[in-house]
Order: C-alpha cells, then sequence, then structure tokens
C-alpha cells in the first residue's frame, strides 16, 4: 500500500500541489490579538498580508497540538487501513511542531499503522519541495524507506537564500533592536538570510539595495553549484508574484532552469519575515 504523506502548514506548498498529490496539512495557528486562525484555512496569504500591513502589533504564532496529530493520523487510519504514513515538517530548530507530531503519534494505539516521522531542517517551500517529491514517489508506489532516502538527499543538495525586504518585522519580533532596524532602512541594507544544516536561520550578510543583494544570491548559487548548471528552483514570495518573475529571469540568465514552482509564504513564515520576503530554493534537476 502507497506511504500517505502529512506536513505542516509551513511546508508553504501550492494548494493545487496540494490536492493533485493527496498530501495531509496540519495547520499552525496566527494569533491576532485574541482571534486564533488556522493558517492557509481560516486566513490565507493575501488577507493575512492585507492584515499585517495595518497591524499595531505584530501577530503570534503556535504550533499544532499532540492531539492535532493524532487526529489526523487516526483519520488516515481509518480511511487508509495499514497503509504507512510519511510525516515531514519544519526544523525543530525554528518550531516545536516535529516535537508535537512525535508526541501525537505516541498517543495513538499500539497497533497504530507505521509512522516514520522526518525533520525537515528547513522552513517555508524550503521543504515544501521536498513533501512534493515524496507524494509523487508514494503516488508512483515507491516504499518508506525509498521516500527517506531521497528526502535525505535533497537535504545534502538543496541551496536557498531569504531576502528580506524591510528589517521592521525582525525589529519587532524582537531580533534586532529599534536603532539597528532604522538604520538598516535609511541605509537600503538587504540582509541574506539562510539556513543551516542545522535547520537554523543565520544572516549570510547584507548588500546594499535588493538588486545588489539579488546579484549575490546568484554569485553564491554558482560558487556553492559548481559545475551543475542544470537546476529545479522554486521561488517563494508574499503575494507579489511580479518579485518572483523578476527572480526567476535573473536565475535563467546564470542556469538552465528545468522545473520552476512559485510559493506563496504563507501567514506563520511571513509573521517572521514580513511584507517584501523573497525565498529562493535551487536544487540539481534530475530530469
Amino acid at each position: 500500500m502507497n506511504p500517505i504523506i502529512v506536513t505542516d502548514s509551513t511546508s508553504d506548498i501550492p494548494e493545487e500541489l496540494v490536492e493533485r498529490l493527496g498530501i495531509r496539512v496540519v495547520p499552525l495557528k496566527v494569533v491576532f490579538g485574541s482571534e486564533a486562525l488556522l493558517d492557509g484555512v481560516d486566513i490565507k496569504a493575501q488577507e493575512f498580508y492585507r492584515r499585517l500591513s495595518g497591524a499595531a502589533k505584530l501577530p503570534t504564532t503556535s504550533q499544532p497540538s499532540p492531539a492535532d496529530f493524532t487526529a489526523e493520523y487516526q483519520r488516515i487510519q481509518d480511511e487508509h487501513p495499514g497503509a504507512p504514513i510519511v510525516s515531514i515538517h519544519i526544523s525543530t530548530g525554528m518550531s516545536g511542531t516535529f516535537q508535537s507530531a512525535t508526541l501525537g503519534k505516541s498517543m495513538l494505539e499500539k497497533e497504530a499503522a507505521d509512522i516514520t516521522l522526518i525533520d525537515s531542517l528547513s522552513a517555508s517551500y524550503g521543504f515544501g519541495f521536498m513533501v512534493v517529491r515524496a507524494a509523487e514517489m508514494a503516488q508512483a508506489g515507491a516504499s518508506t524507506a525509498e521516500i527517506e532516502a531521497e528526502v535525505d538527499r535533497l537535504k545534502s543538495v538543496r541551496k536557498l537564500y531569504f531576502l528580506v525586504d524591510t528589517l521592521e518585522y525582525l525589529q519587532k519580533g524582537g531580533r534586532i533592536g529599534r536603532a539597528a532596524a532604522l538604520l538598516g532602512t535609511l541605509l537600503n541594507i538587504k540582509p541574506i538570510l539562510s539556513i543551516d544544516k542545522e535547520g537554523v536561520i543565520y544572516a549570510v550578510e547584507k548588500a546594499r539595495g535588493r538588486k545588489k543583494a539579488l546579484a549575490r544570491v546568484v554569485e553564491l548559487f554558482k560558487q556553492e553549484l559548481g559545475d551543475t548548471r542544470r537546476v529545479d528552483v522554486a521561488i517563494g514570495h508574499t503575494v507579489q508574484p511580479e518579485s518572483a518573475d523578476e527572480i526567476l529571469a535573473l536565475l535563467r540568465q546564470h542556469f538552465e532552469v528545468v522545473d520552476v514552482v512559485y510559493s506563496h509564504i504563507g501567514s506563520v513564515v511571513g509573521t517572521h519575515v514580513g511584507l517584501g520576503c523573497n525565498a529562493i530554493y535551487i536544487w540539481p534537476s534530475v530530469k
């Protein structure tokens, strides 16, 4: 029986892919004041950024409870008796979601279906593309072991960078001081961020202006990929597809881009990076 693929809403997988591939998504919550909303269910990306732009106070986020995972795993068992489950989640270095999934699995009856949990060591479509690949393999009849091996391979070859348009949200979230945020804005400083092999966000370097930041990201990709020029690409954006078009055009000047996915950066990730963020994910194509 084909494995069933589970993830959480921070994977930011386009809805069309979720539906076509039968991916089960457990939502996190975003909280505006006393209003708790399920990411991607009660609030979509466009509405989230509209509210965020006018919010006096930054919203907060919360992970699913272990009971949320237990309920989802139980539903899968009831609908697909005996089917193995592969559950892939945001890095433990950024969220307690994986721990909730682990506890949720432990709360099932002992005769529960086989459930394999994977810490993606990434965020947003930086692991969403792994979930999509896992679901494609599951539909094609791959085993859990084969899916695990492919996800491990993708972890080792994926390259990614985030460009933050404004330091305002990093400041609001307590990541940097107000003075640093103000100075960065005045000087048009664009931080280049990434996620290390331990699944933790870190600052790579800074550039003066978006154009220079994008050019530097391309150079970093070229250095990291060496002679590899045939690549698959995903570009995350905060409901500003024109920014993704610009990035794709730039990448095509330097790489042979085989597959492309545009991904909305959802409300949970968007709470921390704010409006105008772009995320660029690239990995060697096998097609």
